[in-house]
């Protein structure tokens, strides 16, 4: 595969640097040089996800958990971009963009970020999210223009499904259900260091040749399957 004078994309998304790049990192090269990849559609978790961030929105800090410091859910769902990552010190082409789902201002004029989550998933964890969550604080405090804003928080609220309820008790043909969750805050711990090192590899990776395919991509296996049938 003949690689582009130029990548097709200047932006690196925070999402690539969990899901993509832990599963196949040839998919990921394919996307960051001709825009081209598998479309992933989830539209009764994306509906549950806007609840839950508009439910928040301009709620106190502490009502998300009582851990976080005195301050106002002001802003959510907006773009975010960087300026150009460096790499050992050297300027690359790569820039960071994302949307983050909720952003706290505190009292002291730090910031706290929330990445809502509707889930059932054993990977509903910090330390994988980790880099993501970062990768967004990164973008708050070298924004490519306008005012960067201090991370002091970072942290996932995360709602697991209950159960079923009913609105009107006793009333089956009303129709009128509803569904319970469980909510739990996840707190992430700050790792710069940690993000700078998955960017240095993410770029080298990217600014490369093509790679390997993931032995776990859905994706390149199912081609593979599809052209040993079709042979």
């Amino acid at each position: 595969m003949k690689k582009p004078a130029a990548p097709a994309r200047e932006f690196i998304a925070p999402s690539d640097l969990t899901f993509g790049f832990s599963t196949c990192k040839r998919c990921i090269w394919i996307k960051y040089w001709f825009s081209f990849e598998l479309k992933k559609d989830f539209p009764l978790v994306k509906s549950l996800s806007t609840f839950q961030e508009e439910y928040f929105r301009r709620a106190p800090m502490p009502a998300l958990d009582p851990s976080l410091p005195a301050g106002t859910v002001k802003q959510w769902g907006q773009w975010v971009k960087s300026k150009n990552i460096l790499i050992n010190g050297v300027e690359s082409q790569w820039k960071l963009r994302g949307i983050y789902d909720l952003l706290g201002h505190y009292d002291d004029g730090s910031v706290g970020i929330i990445d809502c989550k509707v889930s059932d998933s054993d990977r509903d964890s910090g330390d994988f999210y980790a880099p993501q969550l970062e990768a967004y604080a990164y973008t708050l405090e070298n924004p490519l223009s306008g005012k960067a804003f201090e991370v002091q928080t970072m942290g996932l609220l995360v709602w697991k499904l209950g159960g079923v309820a009913q609105t009107r008790p006793n009333e089956f043909a009303s129709n009128e259900m509803g569904f319970g969750v469980n909510q739990l805050y996840i707190p992430v711990a700050r790792n710069p260091e940690r993000l700078s090192a998955l960017l240095e590899e993410f770029i080298s990776v990217i600014d490369g040749d093509i790679p390997d395919q993931g032995s776990e991509c859905h994706a390149c296996n199912y081609l593979d399957g599809r052209l040993k049938l079709e042979n």
